[in-house]
């Protein structure tokens, strides 16, 4: 049991890194944006930046694919430690790349570059790791240790606020436009070799390396070819509809709430800042509860607290919090509404891993997962602009809410997996 939990706590810890390292390129853009463009206008140079995370958002299902088959041919915890390599040396490069200034238009040819190996990391990451988790944990606690997946999630977003708030009371804001924005991705790819140490312990996980020969034989299909995936149709449309709802609502009220609280709400960006941060804070806090609940209850009644309070509250909440009046009514709002995503974030993971069987759990997860991701999730923060660019705001709104509505009918159509899992005759 010790040794299942020092590896289930190896592999969270290089979760946070990786998602530490992926937020903190937003976090910074508008510090590192003048380095690697030409002369203009700060907008035009965030916008440059924005398109290249963007470029990232899409690597992510590539990543999903191809870790997920090498998560599923040589093991979990070798695609693991590939993940938080792969996100070293992008954080690494990000830090020591010369300014456009210094090397011309190969300054931001290396940080597509970089975002390149960034995106292909966390999307593989996502997969592997929610595979791993729900393997090593046992079958009574297998919801509360999955849900750590989300835990250190948000830990990560949390960190790269914290090192901006860190460095924004210590350096000037000259001082981190020069050079002090390459101090957060230092700090990524020293964390990213920690991690890749911690790894490096973890144990291979029993369902892995238990696989009867017939499972052994099929574990690994060619790369390019998909064909043990497509045995698995329902399955794979099965994780698309739980995600599409859960990742909109997720971006929603976490990334792109930041701007909509100074944008609608007419907040400051440090009290939005503020806001954002201590409901982040609660959200982490609530991945563990949930996640031991569904381990009681089963995994369908906390997604379908999700999908009902999410088709029927995001519409109500998004108005109210656009007129909130006080930072307090900022923050209880904005809690109910991570405390309803909670019912998704919280066990979304493990509700994937037991759809699959073992040869092909990794790609099963990660794949579709990432795909939803890309296009759904990158896109949030879009459609929501566009709407109110066009002075219709609240239609976004109910794009959010039939979102919800979509996976809600996926909820209450699906079985409870805690009861029919995959997992569940796998050694533990």
């Amino acid at each position: 049991m010790a040794s299942r939990i020092r590896s289930i706590f190896s592999g969270s810890v290089g979760n946070l890194v990786e998602w530490y390292d992926w937020y903190v390129y937003s976090a910074f853009a508008l510090y590192f944006a003048p380095s690697f463009f030409p002369e203009g206008s700060q907008t035009a140079q965030l916008l440059n930046t924005a398109a290249i995370f963007a470029v990232g958002f899409l690597m992510r299902p590539l990543g999903g694919w191809l870790l997920g088959l090498y998560a599923d041919r040589a093991g979990r915890k070798a695609a693991l430690m590939a993940s938080v390599l792969l996100m070293c040396g992008g954080s690494l490069l990000i830090a020591l790349t010369p300014t456009y200034a210094q090397i011309g238009v190969a300054a931001p040819v290396l940080l597509v570059l970089a975002r390149l190996l960034q995106g292909l990391s966390v999307g593989g990451e996502y997969g592997t790791s929610a595979t791993y988790l729900s393997e090593m944990a046992d079958q009574r606690n297998r919801g509360f240790f999955s849900s750590f997946q989300y835990v250190t999630l948000i830990a990560g977003q949390l960190l790269a606020l914290l090192v901006q708030l860190g460095l924004q009371q210590v350096l000037s804001a000259a001082e981190l436009q020069a050079w002090g924005w390459r101090v957060p991705f230092g700090i990524g790819a020293a964390a990213a070799v920690v991690a890749l140490y911690l790894r490096r312990t973890m144990e291979e996980t029993d369902a892995f390396t238990h696989q009867t020969p017939a499972e052994s034989a099929g574990a690994a299909p060619p790369p390019g070819k998909l064909q043990l995936l497509l045995r698995y149709p329902r399955e794979v449309l099965m994780v698309v509809g739980l995600t599409l709802g859960g990742t909109v609502v997720f971006y929603t009220f976490t990334t792109y709430t930041q701007k909509f609280l100074v944008n609608t709400a007419s907040f400051s960006k440090g009290q939005a800042t503020l806001v954002s941060f201590g409901a982040l804070g609660v959200a982490m806090l609530l991945q563990p509860l949930l996640g031991a609940l569904s381990d009681r209850v089963g995994r369908r009644p906390v997604l379908l607290f999700f999908g009902v309070g999410a088709t029927l509250g995001t519409v109500p909440l998004m108005t109210a919090l656009g007129a909130a009046a006080s930072l307090g009514a900022a923050f209880g709002l904005l809690v109910l509404a991570l405390a309803v995503v909670s019912g998704y974030t919280s066990i979304n993971a493990v509700v994937k891993a037991e759809l699959f069987p073992t040869e092909i759990r990794a790609l099963g997860v990660g794949l579709p997962y990432a795909l939803t991701v890309a296009i759904f999730g990158g896109t949030a923060e879009y459609v929501a602009l566009l709407a109110k660019s066009q002075g219709v705001e609240s239609w976004f709104y109910w794009y959010v809410t039939a979102c919800a509505a979509i996976s809600l009918v996926v909820y209450l159509r699906m079985p409870d997996t805690r009861d029919t899992s995959r997992l569940n005759s796998a050694a533990n």
